[in-house]
């Protein structure tokens, strides 16, 4: 019975154990951060476990208030679990965030059918339907 006992104790603190990840903090190799007076800016950082990161921004049309944008563009990279390196590039804009990378899913090309029809669709003049109520 004692025997018992401590097979379950030894058991016990094995699965109490920490379980999983390092608790052990990663090291910043690099950082930079530069922020300009015309509202422009740019940063980057490097980890000691290969994650990398930059972006550089600007405020695009600066003075004409209707076309004022701010842009932001930039990077970064990190292996993920299964031993994959994800580079992501994006830029964001006025027409939204726009991610490219090879990681990221695509659509299916459109069926040769549907693209006629869209094709076709789109030489027919415009109609204008009255509202409805």
């Amino acid at each position: 019975m004692k025997i018992a006992i401590v097979i379950l104790g030894l058991i016990a603190c094995a699965l109490a154990a920490p379980q999983g990840h390092s608790t052990e903090p990663i090291p910043i190799l690099r950082q930079e951060q530069e922020v300009n007076f015309d509202g422009s800016y740019k940063w980057n950082y490097e980890t000691g476990n290969g994650i990398t990161a930059e972006e550089q921004g600007f405020l695009k049309n600066a003075g004409q208030p209707d076309l004022e944008a701010q842009v932001a563009q930039g990077q970064y990279s990190y292996t993920d679990p299964d031993g994959q390196v994800i580079h992501l590039t994006y830029i964001a804009d006025e027409n939204g965030f726009q991610p490219q990378g090879d990681h990221l899913p695509t659509p299916p090309p459109i069926p040769p059918a549907i693209q006629r029809a869209l094709d076709y669709l789109a030489t027919l003049p415009s109609t204008h339907e009255p509202n409805r109520r």
